[in-house]
């Protein structure tokens, strides 16, 4: 991988962290500066995303805007960055969404009225700044081509997202700031726990690949581009039981960060105890990371494993779907619905990766990009709707509509996109991802066709629910509609998710010659159409 002239991957990267460091080093009485200062950074941030976009062409070499440094020589690991289209559309979806949560979080963690003593105090320099952190970590996990690297980020993430589960969680708790207190600690410690676990599993995996390359080749390596050039000239073989391990060791990582069933029960504790701007940090980000990371290095690194797991895996994205739309279903709190609603996405986006067709990975890249607008544009305005009502109980709402026209046509067109209606961007990436596994897994292909109808019933219900019916408690009445900076974080969201749908080819040309990629090394093409024999005419 040749170098560029300018680190632009770095410096994607570096500007969030160096906001965070301001950010976090701005006087306690100057919160507002504070939160300016972030979203100037996250603003920048975005703008270098543009500029890769940008950058980057299609019909080029598979990993672009390359950056390759030595840095622990001794053992093999490298500062090495590069994106292909999918690394692309994962940078430009992290730097997309940071601004519209800095701006939907705006008062989050402003001080509390109440000094009682089981109401701690928020600083809001460290939840912005928290948040820019984990951008750059992100960004950086999205770009890395050295295994190691990848790892640390991968990891390091996860003390940042802990503080911002734990010490900035929701204040709409039905059981009083007490009680809401320890949720959040247990909801932090879960998060935490399971995804460390995975990440030890992981650690393994990433020295048992190291001690394959040495043995083979003289040297460890963690380079992809090293790893994928030995086994192209045979020079690096694994022998089939190592292989099958050290994929699995990714692959729990993988699928707890993903989260795929059963992996995946941390998710709803988190989300519903965090704020509706970490939730969707969460569940439209970071949690991307993980199916990423199943197309790069699953994939990529063990592509005769990846083909072995694939029943099992598809088996697991198939109840992911089912039973997190069934759960969604019987859900009385809107966040956790959501977050259950994510698990049935997060299973369709893995079985689009293990179809193992172009149509399936390519929707399943776009099931991650759509599926992060359509949940950020459905959680944002649910947390400005339970910030005026102080409950996240589904229960306590009805006829919202009435007094808040705007709140409610966008928690609408949130919800539509989340179902995959026909003319939202997810639609497409859903029927992508169904069209390729039904070319290959017909069976699993109706069974996934099951969580498109319980997507419509949660949807609906919950809208139904909430904003539908006469106005008969007094805490509605008085609610007011969507404010003009709350507006302004909603309604581009809902643009694209417009635009997207019924013109998703700027991001499909950059994504499918990664897919045709990712898809020559495991060795499959897209299954031949069964064509009826037709008797030739005489």
């Amino acid at each position: 991988m040749a170098d560029t002239s300018f680190p632009l991957l770095t410096a994607t990267a570096v500007l969030p962290a160096l906001g965070a460091v301001a950010t976090a080093a701005v006087p306690a009485a100057r919160r507002d500066a504070a939160k300016w200062l972030a979203l100037v950074v996250s603003l920048g941030t975005l703008a270098l995303a543009a500029w890769i976009a940008l950058a980057f062409d299609p019909g080029g070499a598979r990993y672009q805007l390359t950056e390759s440094r030595s840095w622990i020589a001794d053992f093999g690991v490298r500062y090495e960055l590069g994106v292909d289209g999918i690394g692309v559309a994962m940078i430009g979806l992290t730097a997309l969404l940071i601004p519209f949560i800095i701006a939907a979080g705006w008062h989050d963690a402003d001080p509390l009225e109440d000094a009682s003593p089981n109401r701690r105090w928020r600083p809001t320099q460290g939840f912005f700044a928290l948040i820019l952190m984990v951008e750059a970590m992100v960004i950086i996990s999205f770009a890395a081509t050295d295994v190691f690297l990848f790892y640390i980020f991968f990891e390091a993430m996860l003390i940042p997202m802990y503080f911002l589960i734990g010490g900035f969680g929701d204040r709409a708790h039905s059981a009083g700031e007490a009680e809401g207190a320890k949720q959040r600690s247990y909801a932090a410690v879960k998060f935490l726990l399971y995804n460390l676990v995975g990440g030890l599993v992981m650690l393994a995996a990433v020295i048992g690949l190291y001690v394959v390359t040495a043995d083979q080749l003289g040297q460890g390596t963690f380079s992809m581009q090293q790893i994928a050039e030995a086994r192209a000239a045979g020079e690096l073989t694994m022998a089939t039981n190592i292989e099958r391990l050290l994929f699995l060791g990714f692959f729990l990582a993988f699928a707890i960060k993903a989260p795929l069933w059963p992996l995946h029960t941390w998710l709803p504790n988190a989300m519903g105890e965090s704020t509706a701007p970490v939730a969707v940090l969460i569940t439209a980000v970071v949690d991307k990371v993980g199916t990423f990371a199943m197309l790069r290095f699953c994939l990529g690194l063990f592509p005769e494993a990846s083909a072995w797991a694939t029943p099992a895996v598809i088996a697991l994205a198939l109840v992911s779907i089912i039973y997190g739309a069934l759960l969604a279903i019987g859900q009385r709190d809107i966040k956790r619905l959501v977050a259950y609603a994510s698990i049935s996405h997060f299973g369709f986006i893995v079985l689009g990766i293990f179809a193992m067709t172009s149509q399936g990975q390519g929707g399943a890249t776009l099931y991650m990009v759509f599926h992060g607008l359509s949940t950020a544009a459905l959680m944002l305005v649910a947390g400005f709707l339970i910030s005026r009502r102080g409950s996240r109980l589904i229960s306590d709402y009805g006829g919202v509509q009435k007094v808040a026209p705007v709140l409610a046509g966008t928690f609408l067109v949130g919800g539509l996109a989340t179902l995959s209606l026909p003319g939202l961007a997810p639609f497409i990436s859903e029927f992508l991802v169904l069209v390729g596994t039904f070319s290959r897994y017909p069976a699993a292909g109706i069974v996934a066709t099951v969580g498109i109808v319980l997507a419509a019933v949660y949807v609906l219900l919950l809208y139904q629910r909430t904003m539908t019916g006469p106005v008969d408690k007094p805490e509605i009445e008085r609610l007011p509609d969507l404010r003009p900076r709350e507006l302004a974080v909603v309604a581009p969201l809902i643009a694209l998710l417009i635009f997207l749908g019924l013109f998703p080819k700027p991001l499909t040309d950059i994504v499918n010659p990664a897919v045709e990629h990712t898809l020559s090394d495991v060795r499959k093409t897209d299954p031949e159409p069964a064509l009826p024999e037709v008797e030739a005419a005489k």
